[in-house]
C-alpha cells in the first residue's frame, strides 16, 4: 500500500459507570425513577461502547466492515455518520482487524 493511501484509523471505548444519582420525577419502565448517563451518552446509559471513525471507506463498504467486527466481536453495533459502534469493549479486536487490513490505528479513551 502507498504511503499516501494510508489513513489513521481512530478507535475508543466510552468506559464510564453508571450513574449512581437518581434525577428528575420520570418513572422507569419498571417503575422507580429512570437514570440518566453523563453528557454524551445519551441512549447508551453508562455502558462501554467502543467506536471506530475516520476509515476512509464509502457507506456501503462502512458497513461492511461494521458487520465483520460485530461478528468477529459476538456483539450488536451499528455504522452511522461515518462512525461504527460496538456494544463493549473490543479494543483489541479491532485494531487487530483494522491492522491486518492495512490501516495506521490511533486508540484514544480510556
Amino acid at each position: 500500500m502507498a504511503e499516501r493511501d494510508r489513513d489513521v484509523v481512530w478507535s475508543s471505548s466510552a468506559r464510564r459507570p453508571a450513574p449512581r444519582a437518581r434525577t428528575g420525577g420520570r418513572e422507569g419502565p419498571r417503575g422507580g425513577r429512570a437514570r440518566e448517563g453523563p453528557p454524551g451518552d445519551a441512549g447508551r446509559r453508562g455502558k462501554a461502547v467502543t467506536t471506530i471513525s475516520g476509515v476512509p471507506l464509502d457507506d456501503s463498504g462502512l458497513r461492511e466492515l461494521a458487520g465483520r467486527l460485530k461478528k468477529r466481536c459476538g456483539v450488536g453495533g451499528s455504522a452511522k455518520d461515518r462512525v461504527i459502534e460496538l456494544q463493549g469493549d473490543h479494543r483489541d479486536v479491532v485494531v487487530e482487524v483494522l491492522r491486518a487490513a492495512g490501516y495506521d490505528v490511533v486508540l484514544g479513551g480510556g
